[in-house]
């Protein structure tokens, strides 16, 4: 093993050593996550100047790295789809009124798409003030690279409406368990809801078959969210090797090219946010003890860039520490992972197709264009999910049915990850605030828990994760 590598994972652990005695000395667990980011990204730049972002011995730190890093994001992957499952399941089956799941739903769904639509004016809004446009960008060929296989894969996004509806249903929801379809997440939710109603189905009938399986449920359930709660912990330790490794290996120099568009693009993530912010006022719940609150949730979301992995995350926070039901916190982590996403299916669509309208003569300042705009990434980001890949399907979906040239898309493949962060905590923070508008809106927000300062403190940090 190289001398170099060698130094640089024991750096590592002593960071991990640094951030377990935090632990034991009962620091709360939004401070050690706080901890966790700083030590990084000094370990990070540490690293980039020291050895280069493009050098081997970044490269083969970042595979040690990622045991620890990587490793965490599929520790959160893998009790995703059982967390789902249960949770559904066991939300439905002890609703009071099961008239109730409906307006959970379409409520939550109703938030998703509207902030999305409010994304995508925000998107344009900020790239028309910026200036941008696609006009003479030069493509290197990473770029050029990137172009050809979204042309390749036009076809596969560019499916109907219907037919990204159609794909949410399960045929064989064992299948969607694996996590073997781009719709598997809300599949899977589609199957639980329909074991909870079946079960409340025979509740007159067969009341004792009913409270076996109510047992059992809530009996897996408990020992599914106690796995959360182990993986939880780990935390700050995955945060410290994500941010490293993504400081270490990132090209200032490239990011320097685009530094227009990385600005344009944080401008509208921070007014979106803002937004969310004045939603939560409108609904006369205080932003700052918000803010607190979700900040790990947001800060993992950000040095992963992956919604589905931040879905445990997000519903613990949702039901621990803000007041939200089982059931709705359930469905706006999981509906919130794939639908009306305001980063990557909103405001980056709209920047891409500012950017591009001029270069085929069209007007990007045109009411109608943007009318239509935002129309069409209202729509589309419901059906995300539908063709998986995030932000960068979602931008095709869009583009193509402004008949836009979607190679361009692969101009913007150099800094795709420093602004995919941003984009991926905005997701994140869009479906948590759904499921707190929706509990908020159907009375299932216990207030008093979201005012709580406490479940900010040490022994409900602890406690909870």
């Amino acid at each position: 093993m190289d001398f170099k590598l060698i130094i640089n994972i024991i750096g590592l652990i002593v960071l991990i050593f640094v951030l377990y005695k935090m632990q034991k000395k009962h620091l709360s667990f939004t401070k050690r996550v706080f901890a966790a980011l700083g030590l990084g990204i000094v370990y990070g730049l540490i690293l980039h100047y020291v050895y280069g972002p493009n050098s081997d011995t970044i490269s083969v730190t970042k595979d040690w790295f990622n045991i620890i890093g990587s490793g965490y994001v599929r520790l959160l992957q893998m009790i995703v789809m059982p967390l789902i499952m249960v949770s559904i399941t066991s939300a439905i089956i002890n609703l009071k009124d099961s008239k109730q799941l409906g307006k959970m739903g379409g409520t939550i769904i109703a938030t998703l798409l509207i902030t999305a639509a409010i994304a995508g004016l925000i998107g344009i809004m900020v790239s028309l003030f910026y200036k941008l446009d696609a006009t003479g960008m030069l493509q290197g060929s990473a770029e050029m690279s990137r172009a050809e296989y979204l042309q390749n894969k036009l076809g596969e996004a560019n499916s109907s409406f219907p037919q990204k509806v159609l794909d949410f249903i399960p045929t064989n929801p064992f299948l969607d368990m694996t996590g073997a379809r781009n719709t598997s997440t809300i599949a899977v939710v589609i199957f639980s809801a329909f074991v909870g109603i079946a079960a409340l189905g025979i509740q007159k009938k067969k009341p004792e078959s009913l409270e076996t399986f109510r047992n059992i449920v809530n009996s897996a359930h408990d020992i599914v969210m106690r796995m959360v709660t182990l993986v939880l912990r780990l935390t700050p330790y995955g945060i410290l090797a994500l941010i490293t490794n993504v400081l270490a290996s990132s090209d200032f120099l490239q990011i320097a090219k685009l530094l227009k568009f990385i600005l344009a693009s944080y401008t509208a993530l921070i007014i979106m946010f803002i937004i969310h912010m004045i939603i939560l006022m409108l609904f006369k719940l205080n932003p700052i003890i918000y803010i607190k609150k979700v900040f790990p949730v947001l800060t993992f979301a950000f040095t992963s860039r992956t919604s589905m992995g931040a879905i445990p995350l997000n519903i613990e926070t949702q039901t621990k520490k803000l007041g939200v039901s089982q059931g709705i916190a359930n469905l706006s982590a999981t509906f919130g992972a794939s639908i009306g996403q305001n980063g990557c299916a909103a405001i980056y669509p709209a920047m891409l197709a500012v950017m591009i309208a001029p270069t085929v003569g069209v007007n990007p300042y045109s009411i109608g264009f943007i009318a239509k705009l935002i129309v069409i990434i209202t729509i589309s980001s419901f059906g995300v999910a539908g063709v998986g890949g995030g932000a960068t399907f979602a931008a095709l979906i869009v583009l193509s049915s402004l008949g836009f040239p979607v190679g361009l898309a692969g101009l913007l493949i150099s800094v795709e990850p420093l602004i995919d962060m941003g984009r991926t905590a905005l997701n994140v923070n869009d479906s948590i605030l759904s499921g707190v508008v929706t509990g908020k809106m159907l009375h299932e927000l216990d207030t008093d828990m979201y005012n709580d300062p406490a479940l900010v403190s040490v022994e409900s940090d602890e406690a909870h994760a």
